[in-house]
């Protein structure tokens, strides 16, 4: 139990996220929330399927089961960025979603902008 409390504890760290926000995002109380990030208690099958969702990983991964070699390399700042925004998009409605993709192509557009622009004045 102490493994999955740490496990939750840690993954939601590494996404910035407060207990609050991570209950939210798991569809759950934050009462219930905090028995699991805890210790207090552990999670049906359903209630770990859906705080490993909420968090973007997976129920193996909360649990402490090792599927992956120890040597993998530590994330990067760029990795942990894109786990956070995955993360966050799948917990956005169909509505949400299309306006977070309009939001990343407007920042994509401007940066080709400022990159034509830059070029421009060298040439």
């Amino acid at each position: 139990m102490d493994l999955f409390a740490a496990n939750l504890r840690a993954r939601a760290a590494a996404l910035n996220l407060s207990n609050a926000e991570a209950a939210r995002r798991a569809g759950l109380n934050e009462r219930r929330y905090f028995h699991y990030v805890s210790g207090a208690r552990e999670p049906d099958l359903a209630t770990l399927v859906k705080i490993s969702k909420a968090l973007g990983t997976t129920p193996d991964a909360l649990l402490g089961v090792k599927r992956e070699p120890e040597d993998l390399p530590e994330p990067t700042e760029r990795s942990k960025l894109i786990d956070r925004m995955v993360s966050a998009v799948n917990n956005l409605d169909d509505y949400e979603l299309a306006i977070a993709v309009q939001q990343v192509e407007v920042i994509l557009r401007l940066q080709g902008e400022k990159a034509a622009a830059a070029k421009a004045e060298k040439g």
